[in-house]
Order: structure tokens, then C-alpha cells, then sequence
């Protein structure tokens, strides 16, 4: 059986822990690619209520090196205006800078959304999903380690794909309580990344998605399974210690991941995961890590 990896830094600088990471579990093939960069942009809060400006410079620069036709840094933002939010974060100049586009996707007429309705869907009629990322050669996720203080749970990969969703949906996903995790889950059904990089250096470890019980982790996580990001991020947060909902249940019990592992988006148990230190100072970590994995 073939594992699905996933590198840890420990490391307190973004720069090294992305770049060991991402070159520890292989760059996918950027030549003449059209390459969607998917940030935590859902408000401008300071790390890890947003994508440190470092990981996401340094993840283009990466990019770049590999021949690139296109590079887009894509997102809606939420429950403030995309614009509002890529301005605070400082996108625009650095679109300039480093020679990417930038693409709000509020800001895009409706032939740029398509309709999917998952299997066993528990959303009422489908959702919109934006186009550009289901069209880009490559898509790479830039999420945080963090709780959600509000029915995720848990805000990570998975959670991340809210912002390639239309607007118009969230009022059923954030009014479906009850229902709301497997929908988080369902919305990753249109699209697979070729490679996720969890910022962990800051982590919240309660509260979030903006504001949150800070712990300063040192940690960065990449891998091309966002299942195992997951997992293994929540292996994190209860090594540290968190909330109730993640400390007191199973890893592959929480909803987001049960739903996930149903809809075939990545491993099914944490025996396929297997846990990579990019450096002998990551390694004790990450035993610790990987020992609540298998603990559940």
C-alpha cells in the first residue's frame, strides 16, 4: 500500500519550513501550466487568521522557478469584501512585484461559476464552484492550522475550499448546523490540489477562524492528500491540547474527514498516512505527532 506523506518543519521561519516541506514531497511539473494558488484570504487578520504574506511569497517564487505560463492567486473572501481584504493583505503591489494576477472571484459574472451536486449531497440543490480552479492545470492550497470556533470545528485544507464556493451558498452552509461539516467536506468534491502547505508556525489552538487562543507551534506541514493535512493537523492541535469537539473524538470520526473518506478525496485511516520530519530537528515532533494519529 502506497502512503500518502506529509513533511514537518519544525521551524519558526515560513520560508524554510515551506520550501523543505514542499521539496520534500515533490513539486508537481509547473512547465507552461496554468498554476491557481488558493490562500486563506477569508478576512486580513494577522496569521494564522490569514495566509502569512512570507508563505505565499515564497510559494509563487517556487512556482516561477518551474515555468509557469499562468500563476493566479484566486479567493472570495468572507463575511468582508474580497477587494477589501486582497488590498489589507497588500496583493495588488505584490501581483506587480512578482508578476502573478490576481482574480477576486466575487468579482466574476456568472459564467465563471458551474453547479456540482455531490452523491449523497447534503446541501438542497448543489453549490457553485468557481471555474478557474477547476481549469487550472494545478491547484496549490495555502491553509493555517486552526480550530473554528463556529460549526467546523476545525479549519484547515478541507475547510479551505469554502472561499472557491459562491457567496450565495454561504447562508445554507453557515444556517446548516447540524449538516454543516459534511458540507464542508462535499465542497472539495469538484477539484483535487497538487499540493497543500499548512502554516502552523502560529496556530489557534481555540477560538478562530479570525481570533483565536494563539500557540506558537513553529510547525509547517506539506503533502498532496488533504485528508491526511487534516489528520495530521488535528494530531497537532490535540498534542498541544485544544477543544472538546477535537480532543474527545477520533480523528477519523470527525465529520469533515468521515464525509471526506466517503467522497474518496483522500486516505481512509491514519495507517495510510506516514509522517515525514524534513530535518532530524523535526523528528521528535513528529513521533509525538504521528503516536495521537495512530491513537486516533
Amino acid at each position: 500500500m502506497q502512503k500518502a506523506k506529509v513533511a514537518i518543519a519544525l521551524n519558526p521561519s515560513r520560508i524554510e519550513g515551506t520550501i523543505k516541506t514542499a521539496n520534500l514531497i515533490g513539486l508537481p511539473d509547473f512547465q507552461d501550466m496554468v498554476v491557481f494558488i488558493k490562500p486563506n484570504f477569508n478576512t486580513a487578520d494577522p496569521p494564522p487568521g490569514s495566509t502569512h504574506i512570507d508563505s505565499l511569497r515564497t510559494v509563487i517564487r517556487i512556482i516561477k522557478e518551474g515555468g509557469p505560463r499562468r500563476i493566479i492567486v484566486g479567493d472570495r473572501s468572507g463575511p468582508t469584501s474580497t477587494r477589501k481584504v486582497f488590498m489589507e493583505k497588500g496583493i495588488l503591489e505584490l501581483s506587480d512585484e512578482l508578476g502573478f494576477e490576481h482574480m477576486i472571484l466575487d468579482e466574476l459574472p456568472d459564467e465563471y461559476w458551474e453547479k456540482y451536486d455531490p452523491p449523497g449531497s447534503h446541501w438542497r440543490d448543489g453549490f457553485y464552484f468557481a471555474k478557474p480552479a477547476i481549469e487550472a492545470d494545478a491547484v496549490i492550497s495555502l491553509c493555517c492550522l486552526k480550530t473554528h470556533r463556529f460549526g467546523g470545528y476545525f479549519t484547515m485544507s478541507l475547510k479551505l475550499t469554502t472561499g472557491l464556493v459562491h457567496r450565495k451558498n454561504m447562508i445554507e452552509l453557515h444556517s446548516s448546523v447540524r449538516k454543516q461539516r459534511m458540507m464542508i467536506a462535499e465542497m472539495n468534491y469538484p477539484y483535487s490540489p497538487k499540493l497543500i502547505i499548512m502554516d502552523g508556525v502560529d496556530s489557534f489552538y481555540k477560538g478562530g477562524p479570525m481570533k483565536g487562543a494563539s500557540w506558537k507551534a513553529n510547525l509547517t506541514f506539506a503533502s498532496k492528500d488533504r485528508i491526511a493535512i487534516d489528520a495530521v493537523g488535528l494530531a497537532a492541535l490535540k498534542m498541544h491540547g485544544t477543544t472538546r469537539h477535537i480532543q474527545t473524538k477520533p480523528i477519523f470520526e470527525q465529520d469533515q474527514i468521515r464525509r471526506a473518506v466517503e467522497l474518496n478525496l483522500g486516505v481512509s485511516s491514519p495507517q495510510e498516512i506516514e509522517i515525514v520530519p524534513v530535518d532530524e530537528e523535526s523528528s521528535d515532533v513528529a513521533l509525538k505527532i504521528e503516536k495521537i494519529l495512530r491513537a486516533g
